[in-house]
């Protein structure tokens, strides 16, 4: 995949905070957490533990494995699959950004230690690309030491707990960053890395003519593009493009770049108060009619409506 689309995905998100905490459970233990306004990670330090997601077989992991939910899936944490849980909230009533924490669960099982973070982002600035991520990745450890420095990167969080210290939230901030970075670079080298439901989409960032369509599509979308000029920066034909654009990335290309030009126009709307004729610009569309009818269709609401919405 290109370096640069990579930066695409990421860089709109705008993360501003992170919650990081510390688990030691001993069996039996099962914690369930509602989806969350954040991206997750959770990293095993020692034991292991099983991910169950809604409707995907349990996923076990073991001593070094790092699991990240893109968009905060609900999901049940547990010793083994089945298990009774409690709800996160009765452990964590409080997960605000910059906040730390330490959990213990007794019992007389099997220990587990893990280091877990939540990375709070802009959801508005999630681009159709990043929205269309798998709910689940998983690294397993021999991934990560192909990777040194994610691996150096885990294992210092999860030995470094010095909250006093100066700029530690900062440093937080920017450490779960630098992971959540490297762990879907990490992804993206590594076929088979994530769970079924949703994985097409990290085979569309590796195949070399739909990530170049992707790229432009992220950063040109104001352009007046066609298929047939995309499948042409794609270096494919027509039919072929078409095709396997749909097939991994789950929607046709035109779609795609329309998704892609509200987004922007939404954040443009809510974030500026540019008139409504230089965004349809902006976003490529010939003419402010053309674009108030498209984003009506997208939105449900007129441009003008959506942005009083969006006033505080």
């Amino acid at each position: 995949m290109d370096g640069d689309l990579l930066s695409d995905l990421l860089a709109p998100l705008r993360l501003h905070g992170v919650f990081h905490s510390r688990w030691q459970a001993r069996a039996p233990w099962g914690v369930a957490g509602r989806r969350e306004s954040c991206a997750l990670l959770h990293y095993v330090d020692e034991g292991s533990c099983t991910v169950e997601l809604p409707g995907l077989p349990p996923v076990t992991l073991g001593t070094g494995d790092l699991a990240v939910f893109p968009h905060g899936s609900a999901h049940r944490l547990a010793d083994r699959p089945g298990r009774a849980t409690v709800p996160l909230s009765g452990v964590l009533p409080e997960r605000q950004p910059g906040g730390v924490r330490t959990v213990e669960i007794d019992g007389p099982g099997a220990r587990t230690v893990m280091l877990c973070g939540g990375l709070h982002y802009d959801r508005a600035a999630a681009t159709p690309l990043y929205q269309a991520l798998p709910p689940l990745v998983v690294l397993e450890s021999a991934r990560l030491r192909a990777h040194p420095l994610l691996g150096a990167t885990l294992e210092r969080l999860a030995g470094e707990w010095d909250t006093a210290a100066p700029g530690a939230q900062l440093v937080a901030l920017r450490a779960f960053e630098l992971v959540f970075v490297l762990a879907l670079r990490a992804a993206l080298d590594a076929p088979g890395s994530a769970l079924p439901a949703g994985a097409a989409v990290l085979d569309a960032l590796r195949h070399p003519g739909v990530a170049a369509a992707l790229h432009t599509v992220q950063t040109r979308f104001a352009e007046p593009w066609t298929v047939e000029t995309l499948a042409a920066q794609a270096g494919m034909s027509r039919s072929a493009f078409a095709a396997t654009f749909r097939r991994l990335v789950g929607q046709a290309p035109m779609r795609h770049l329309t998704a892609r030009r509200m987004q922007e126009a939404a954040r443009l709307l809510s974030e500026t108060a540019l008139p409504h004729n230089r965004i349809s610009e902006r976003v490529g569309y010939g003419t402010p009619v053309g674009f108030h009818l498209a984003f009506r269709q997208w939105y449900g609401l007129t441009p003008g409506e959506y942005r009083a919405d969006a006033r505080p």
